[in-house]
């Protein structure tokens, strides 16, 4: 897209169509930039689990949505599973795995981002310990980093104790184009985002930005944990 030598392959899990953006807009459009391949992936169609709730008709909408806001962004692909939230707590972790594990065969990806395992969400614990044991580094793997990103509206309202909390220790600054984009990108999710202040806004989405940015004296970050880093 912008012309440059590839230099790592990504991918973003996430739980939920937005989850990519809410947690890593900025950081998408920033690494597509820089002449990395990005890749996002999906995992559950809510349908499967409500479809009176959560009617075709929506889920070709919002994966509509999430067509625009990745296109804009520059992902080179994203994959649509069909695991069923929010129900994910009570499905087989190693089907999910093992999905994954063929997203990695065919990605690639020697980085991988993927919701805290904190969040309040219980598909978001479910696809973190399942992009865990997809990633186990073992045979022939390829994910070498592995970041934990949080989701507003989901990681701010996690459990009160240590073990639950997000705790940054990786942080992108983002320019002021890299954070536009994420703004931009979000805004295609129309069916996604609410109005101030609900932390699914954009209000609130520029709010953790510039604190985020704040803690690493820059005007805008976005704010990861490392999982695990293998250097060779």
């Amino acid at each position: 897209m912008f012309g440059k030598k590839v230099r790592n392959k990504i991918l973003i899990i996430a739980p939920h169509p937005d989850d990519e953006v809410l947690g890593c807009g900025g950081t998408i459009f920033k690494k597509v930039k820089e002449g990395n391949e990005v890749f996002v992936a999906i995992l559950t169609n809510a349908s499967k689990t409500d479809p009176l709730k959560y009617t075709e008709d929506k889920l070709i909408n919002v994966r509509n949505e999430a067509k625009k806001s990745c296109d804009y962004l520059g992902v080179k692909k994203i994959f649509f599973e069909d695991f069923p939230a929010p129900a994910l707590d009570q499905y087989p972790g190693y089907k999910m795995a093992e999905s994954i594990s063929k997203i990695l065969n065919e990605t690639k990806a020697d980085t991988l981002y993927i919701p805290f395992r904190g969040d309040i969400h219980n598909d978001h614990k479910a696809i973190f310990d399942a992009s865990m044991v997809a990633t186990r580094p073992v045979g022939n793997y390829s994910v070498k980093t592995i970041y934990a990103y949080e989701t507003l509206s989901e990681t701010e309202w996690a459990y009160p104790f240590a073990g639950e909390t997000f705790i940054p220790t990786v942080f992108e600054k983002l320019d002021f184009s890299s954070f536009n984009a994420k703004l931009e990108a979000m805004k295609c999710y129309k069916s996604q985002l609410r109005i101030f202040p609900n932390s699914r806004s954009l209000e609130a989405l520029e709010a953790l930005a510039k604190f985020r940015g704040s803690t690493v004296g820059s005007e805008r970050a976005e704010a990861f944990m490392l999982i695990r880093r293998i250097i060779d």
